[in-house]
């Protein structure tokens, strides 16, 4: 994505607004010369009429100026934010979804148990809630990695893993669900930008951690 694209277009609305600005305040200063030119020495022409018109054409001049302020203001923050986003790029960020993106049959998550329990099961779904994979995991508090090796043939997309896990007594232990994935692109969704992790498209404020892509 081009970063000056993205700069120059935020700015457009204000230099339009800019530039009829001063086309209709040489329209009036022209009529203006013009009046007066011609005006009746014996009856000269009331002065208040285009003294509010100037008034008016500075206020609006004035707030103008201020919305272009403004516009190049945001125009810089989202070229940072850019800039920022474009360093994601090639590394393994971890973020805070049940969701991973399946690339060369591999899906990797990582998940939390708040206590110990006694049981623990990681179910792994497709889009359409099927089941696809299930299996026992870690009974210890803290974060586990878990990585699915996906049968041969299963397509690239976003499956989802839930997690089961249970105290001694039967109660439920609080879990919490992060996958991981390459950052591949880099896209706008309504005027933010966001990450492409392995065909999940997340906030930069979701990255949990970074790190560089392990090498084959």
């Amino acid at each position: 994505m081009d970063v000056n694209a993205l700069a120059a277009g935020a700015a457009t609305v204000a230099e339009n607004s800019q530039t009829k600005l001063v086309e209709d305040f040489n329209q009036f200063l022209a009529l203006l010369t013009t009046q007066l030119q011609f005006q009746d020495p014996l009856s000269p022409m009331d002065s208040s009429e285009f003294t509010n018109q100037l008034v008016s054409f500075t206020q609006v001049e004035q707030a103008v100026a201020t919305n272009k302020n403004l516009e190049d203001l945001i125009s810089r923050v989202r070229s940072s934010e850019m800039s920022n986003a474009v360093g994601f790029l090639g590394t393994e960020v971890t973020i805070q979804t049940d969701r991973a993106g399946l690339r060369d049959g591999v899906a990797k998550w990582e998940y939390g148990l708040s206590t110990n329990s006694e049981e623990t099961t990681l179910t792994v779904k497709d889009s359409s809630g099927k089941i696809l994979h299930e299996v026992s995991g870690n009974n210890k508090a803290g974060l586990s990695e878990f990585i699915w090796d996906a049968p041969a043939n299963t397509p690239d997309g976003i499956y989802q893993l839930t997690i089961s896990a249970k105290t001694a007594d039967g109660s439920e232990v609080q879990t919490a669900i992060y996958s991981k994935g390459n950052v591949e692109t880099i896209e706008t969704l309504n005027g933010q930008i966001h990450l492409s992790v392995n065909g999940i498209l997340t906030a930069m404020n979701n990255i949990q951690a970074v790190k560089p892509i392990d090498p084959a």
